[in-house]
């Protein structure tokens, strides 16, 4: 539609997940026509991302330490784990300030229609993290869809055979809707209602 880098431009940014044709080219005339608009800024720090964030060793959310700051926060519960799919549902969870315990992120969730079984997730690492009998209860927060469903059920039944309080966030929060579109009063009650598996 355009020629040459305006369209590359637009095109860049389409491919970003969630971002239609018609935001990226909104996107892309906003950083053209506003002269305060820092791009050597922008562009420092998607040079930088790369190298400076990373996953954090033990739970596997983003951090640009290799423990994250909640991972090394004394104050939170060490008793309590919250299983969730990806690092942007840390976010939504810690936006409700109801949970105070730890957190394990999956890097996904079980999809066959994917190819992504339970090997390609991070459950070898949760096993590893529930082995010395510190954590007493896991809260299996994936998202409430068919993939998110089908990955808390797998962990239920993995975890039946450790002596772990095992729940599952209430109901509230919409069926085949994400962690991180969910408002905070709607997630922090569906942290209140949660039930035992």
């Amino acid at each position: 539609m355009y020629d040459g880098i305006v369209q590359e431009l637009i095109d860049e940014f389409g491919r970003l997940p969630g971002i239609g044709p018609k935001s990226a080219q909104r996107i892309a005339f906003h950083i053209l026509q506003t002269p305060t608009f820092d791009v050597a800024r922008l562009s420092e720090l998607l040079r930088d991302i790369r190298d400076r964030v990373k996953f954090c060793e033990v739970c596997g959310n983003v951090s640009e330490q290799d423990r994250c700051a909640i991972c090394r926060d004394p104050r939170r519960n060490q008793t309590l784990i919250c299983v969730v799919e990806d690092a942007k549902d840390v976010s939504a969870i810690e936006r409700t300030r109801e949970f105070r315990g730890l957190y394990h992120v999956l890097g996904g969730a079980i999809s066959p229609i994917a190819g992504i079984g339970p090997d390609d997730l991070r459950i070898t690492q949760l096993m590893t993290r529930l082995a010395d009998g510190t954590v007493q209860e896991v809260i299996l927060a994936t998202n409430p869809n068919l993939e998110g469903e089908a990955t808390a059920s797998y962990l239920s039944r993995l975890l039946t055979t450790m002596q772990i309080t095992v729940s599952r966030l209430a109901s509230g929060l919409p069926v085949g809707g994400d962690l991180e579109y969910a408002d905070e009063v709607t997630l922090g009650r569906a942290f209140e209602g949660r039930r035992v598996l």
